[in-house]
């Protein structure tokens, strides 16, 4: 699946192209989107094709194309303090996405099939959270995954207020996946080959759309050939925050919004900065002189005298205007506001630290 937008050169570019083909609509998915590279979660040997729109898969570990994930996340709908269950979660890049819409009162559990790639998964997950600026910018409901066929969920785990599913759901499971949902909850999930959503109206009611055709592995059935019975997956218990932990949350949060007033008032009654512009790759092309004598054609690779200097002048005009505008454009370097303000407080170095998540620079 995928190759419905352009490559982007990076991930903001791919974002770009995402936003310009109306398949991210909304501004909330659309920080979530610039706020993770999508590189990160690629092999380092292929990486070269993170931003093309196109699904990967290398062994267990998967990825889908990046229209699709832009579909699944508008049709969530999803906003701060809901509980997303994320059924195939994979290296965990959605439901990072999907943690930065959260925040810190939301729940965020994955199933995944394959104890390698929940390994995987939790390397992502940690290099994120250590070395991201993104982290700082948003309050994090960081994901918890479970190994496990997320056909097998013990019957009395919660319901969830956003469920997707990243395999191919077979018609007799459509109840099952239904069940996972509370009241009101909303449920993504590749259904007869289309991606479907499904909205929960009431106990016993529903409201189903069709998004768009795609094509995704059919879940995996359970084995109980080993031992002749289902092996429950226990979700992760929705677990209450220390009182320690809310404090750091309004103490960061209380930063943020003297950071944004400082700016504010920095930029003038917070006008935007100037938007990006990106650098135009200009091809020269040359041309031939083809002379035609008596219905024949001679020398057709006769070129004008002039022509090499000239476009030796050309190219060398181009590329000092290049090289002046970049330098125009050059943004300055990222600046972690946050974390300056935290470490300029006349506090403890542990407590800075603990403020921080003990993050690296």
């Amino acid at each position: 699946m995928g190759g419905a937008v352009s490559a982007g050169e990076d991930n903001d570019e791919l974002i770009d192209n995402l936003k310009e083909a109306q398949y991210i609509r909304t501004e909330l998915v659309e920080q979530a989107f610039r706020a993770i590279d999508r590189a990160d979660y690629y092999l380092e040997e292929f990486k070269d094709n993170a931003y093309k729109d196109l699904a990967w898969k290398h062994g267990n570990i998967h990825l889908s194309a990046p229209c699709i994930y832009s579909e699944v996340m508008e049709a969530l709908d999803l906003q701060p303090g809901l509980s997303f269950l994320n059924l195939g979660s994979g290296t965990g890049y959605l439901s990072s996405m999907v943690g930065l819409i959260l925040g810190p009162f939301g729940v965020n559990h994955g199933v995944e099939l394959h104890s390698d790639v929940i390994e995987y998964a939790k390397q992502k997950l940690d290099f994120f959270i250590k070395t991201s600026d993104s982290f700082d910018k948003f309050e994090f409901c960081e994901p918890s995954f479970v190994t496990g066929n997320c056909l097998e969920i013990s019957p009395d785990c919660t319901q969830y207020d956003r469920v997707y599913c990243g395999a191919g759901v077979q018609k007799e499971h459509e109840d099952y996946m239904k069940n996972l949902l509370k009241v009101g909850g909303i449920l993504v999930m590749p259904l007869e080959e289309k991606l479907t959503k499904i909205t929960r109206t009431g106990p016993s009611a529903w409201e189903t759309k069709k998004i768009l055709a795609v094509s995704f592995a059919p879940l995996i059935q359970p084995n109980h050939a080993d031992s002749g019975k289902s092996r429950l997956v226990h979700l992760p218990p929705v677990a209450v925050r220390s009182l320690q932990d809310l404090a750091r949350i309004a103490i960061r949060g209380t930063i943020k919004k003297i950071i944004h007033q400082e700016t504010m008032s920095k930029n003038g009654n917070g006008l935007k900065n100037p938007p990006r512009f990106k650098r135009r790759r200009v091809r020269r092309r040359r041309m031939e002189t083809i002379v035609f004598l008596d219905k024949e054609v001679f020398a057709s690779r006769i070129s004008n005298p002039s022509d090499d200097n000239n476009n030796s002048e050309d190219i060398e005009d181009e590329r000092q205007e290049e090289e002046t505008k970049t330098s125009e454009l050059k943004p300055d370097p990222p600046v972690n506001f946050l974390r300056e303000k935290v470490l300029s407080l006349p506090l403890p170095d542990p407590l800075k630290y603990y403020l921080l998540y003990y993050r690296e620079k």
